[in-house]
C-alpha cells in the first residue's frame, strides 16, 4: 500500500504519487531555480519530507511553497482528508 493508503495494496497509489511529484518537485525548484540553501531530510519508507532554509526565503520561494500547498490542499479536497491533511505548525 503506498503512504497515502488511497490504492489498495498492491496496486499504485496515485495520491502519493501525486504528493511526492509536488513535494520534490518544489524542493528542486527551490534548490535549482531559486538557489535557496536547504538542508533535505526524508524518509522514503515513511514518506516523510523537511527542509530546513539556511536563510529567509526569496519572494519567488514563498511563492513556490505557496504554489505547493494550494495544490496539496486541493488533493485534499479531492482525495478526502482520510488520505491526505494538509496542517500548519508555526516553528
Amino acid at each position: 500500500m503506498g503512504h497515502a493508503g488511497y490504492a489498495k495494496s498492491g496496486k499504485p497509489d496515485i495520491l502519493c504519487a501525486a504528493i511526492s511529484a509536488l513535494t520534490i518537485g518544489t524542493v528542486n525548484c527551490l534548490d535549482e531555480l531559486a538557489g535557496e540553501r536547504i538542508k533535505v531530510t526524508q524518509d522514503e519508507r515513511t514518506g516523510f519530507l523537511k527542509c530546513d532554509f539556511e536563510s529567509s526565503l526569496q519572494e519567488k520561494s514563498t511563492f513556490l511553497l505557496d504554489s505547493m500547498v494550494f495544490n496539496l490542499e486541493n488533493l485534499s479536497r479531492e482525495y478526502g482528508k482520510r488520505y491526505l491533511q494538509v496542517k500548519y505548525e508555526e516553528v
